[in-house]
């Protein structure tokens, strides 16, 4: 006979279900807001007019590879923006970077500049005291994109409402006075900038002023009056007096930390913040256009043939001697195999990095991507698989512009025939196709394009491991050291047959929709 407790615990189950489904609040009434033009008086547009007038029509480019410089230059264009900030991201933390990234936004506010902050709901559990205090600053708005009704806990909210909380937005931008913007596959957060002690992201943003900058805020508006960006004010507890100063007060304590103070030193002896500082910082200038996806592509209703997958083979081309592309989930399903294999067999050197197993920070990914490495080789596909760590020295040196010596790949970046180069947020795999919203950048420029086709010919097979396929059909994985030599591993690197055994019963199974 059941119990009055298992009575209780159904009752709260089903409750929690309930809320789960409960309908989002009404939007009627949200304010709908654009981007600030006739910013050219801005501290901001005075340094840029002098460069932009020498390279009319085109945008200024400058690859952020490290952390700390990818940090310094949001902190920085925070710091000098005047008019208006607007911020677009899928994760921020509320570690050392995020907070003080916060408290930047927070301070830009205090000093008039109108800053809007759109995050996706997806990562912000935790975060809910922290938003409304920060939401309690004048000229400072945040909105959820897609939120969760039932803030906690969360995934019950998946239970009662899976098909819609599924979809996300992934974009990532950083938007100051509509000068100057940030885009790439950064989130916000300690792994992403170089001050986590132990997981680094290795990673990939450009830093851009010119004309597409005015295209990033266009698209901006897009999602910010879209039909799934809800004034966090709606979703959240408001704090029981106006305490945006608690904000501050946070970020003061973690200013004084030791690993923060470590953290700034070494941001201020970067030479990227010299240059930006004495603004003489070497862009390349190059025709520039955003891809993005519709954000009603998270509630089903985006027109076919209108997403980032199907306008980046319009711009990038079809490749007619290289394909490089680097993809830290690379999931390419049958038609992506199909798609690879058919170039490879046409002549086309295609050369593709992704995550080992033993460096991933998803496994399932992996399990979706280690079905195809067999046919991609046989079809003459070089296949690279980032290592967790390799040989200690300067991580630029290793890498060049396109990355750091970091513990997991999460650039999202791919070059045509060393002419034309992607820069984003979009993974190819079926969620950046079929389910997230994804933003980014194609640049015809052969500088950068060859840049990552050099760094995939020489500085990346000395960094990862290459993968083969052996007469008798297994796979076996070689990596060179830096003296020359060659080591063979046999099964996948640095990891344990029970990890494995995990992702090969992963793979069986039918989970590749949702990776």
């Amino acid at each position: 006979m059941p119990t009055r407790s298992f009575h209780l615990s159904t009752l709260l189950l089903a409750a929690s279900l309930l809320a789960g489904c409960a309908p989002l609040p009404s939007l009627d009434g949200r304010a709908v807001s654009s981007r600030i033009t006739g910013t050219n008086d801005t501290q901001l547009g005075l340094a840029i007019a002098p460069m932009a007038a020498q390279h009319p029509g085109v945008s200024g480019i400058y690859p952020l590879a490290d952390g700390r410089d990818a940090f310094a230059a949001r902190a920085l264009l925070a710091a000098a923006a005047q008019r208006s900030l607007d911020v677009q991201y899928y994760i921020w933390h509320e570690d050392i970077t995020g907070t003080l990234l916060f408290e930047a936004l927070r301070q830009a506010a205090e000093r008039g500049v109108r800053v809007r902050l759109l995050l996706d709901d997806n990562n912000t559990s935790g975060m809910d005291a922290t938003l409304a205090q920060l939401g309690q600053q004048a000229n400072l708005e945040i909105r959820l994109f897609n939120p969760f009704q039932l803030r906690k806990p969360r995934a019950l909210a998946f239970l009662g409402d899976f098909s819609r909380l599924n979809r996300r937005m992934h974009n990532k931008s950083f938007t100051a006075d509509n000068q100057a913007t940030i885009v790439g596959g950064r989130n916000v957060g300690d792994e992403y900038f170089g001050a986590a002690g132990d997981v680094l992201f290795s990673d990939l943003d450009v830093l851009v002023v010119g004309p597409v900058v005015d295209e990033v805020s266009q698209d901006f508006d897009r999602y910010w009056n879209s039909a799934s960006a809800y004034p966090a004010a709606l979703l959240l507890k408001k704090p029981a007096v106006n305490d945006a100063g608690a904000i501050e007060v946070k970020a003061g304590k973690v200013e004084d930390s030791a690993a923060a103070l470590e953290y700034v030193e070494a941001m201020r002896t970067s030479p990227f913040v010299k240059q930006l500082m004495e603004r003489s910082l070497p862009l390349i200038w190059a025709p520039t256009r955003l891809v993005s996806d519709d954000p009603a592509k998270v509630l089903g209703k985006a027109r076919h043939g209108t997403g980032v997958a199907e306008n980046l083979k319009n711009l990038l081309g079809v490749p007619a001697k290289e394909l490089d592309l680097i993809s830290p989930y690379f999931v390419p399903g049958k038609s992506g195999t199909q798609a690879f294999a058919d170039m490879a067999k046409s002549g086309v050197n295609v050369r593709i990095l992704t995550n080992a197993l033993e460096a991933t920070d998803v496994a399932a990914v992996h399990a979706g991507y280690a079905k195809w490495r067999k046919p991609l080789l046989e079809a003459g596909v070089t296949l690279y698989e980032s290592r967790r760590s390799w040989e200690e020295g300067d991580a630029r040196e290793h890498t060049g512009r396109f990355g750091s010596s970091a513990s997991s790949l999460h650039a999202k970046t791919f070059a045509v025939d060393d002419q034309r180069i992607f820069v984003g947020s979009f993974n190819f795999d079926p969620r950046s196709i079929e389910l997230n919203t994804e933003m980014g950048l194609v640049i015809d420029s052969p500088e950068l394009a060859s840049q990552l086709g050099a760094a995939m010919r020489s500085t990346i097979p000395q960094r990862a491991y290459q993968v083969h396929l052996a007469p008798d059909g297994s796979l076996y994985w070689t990596a060179r050291s830096a003296n020359g030599s060659t080591t063979r591993y046999d099964t996948e690197p640095g990891t344990s047959v029970w990890k494995r055994m995990g992702v090969s019963i992963l793979s069986v199974l039918p989970i590749d929709w949702l990776l």
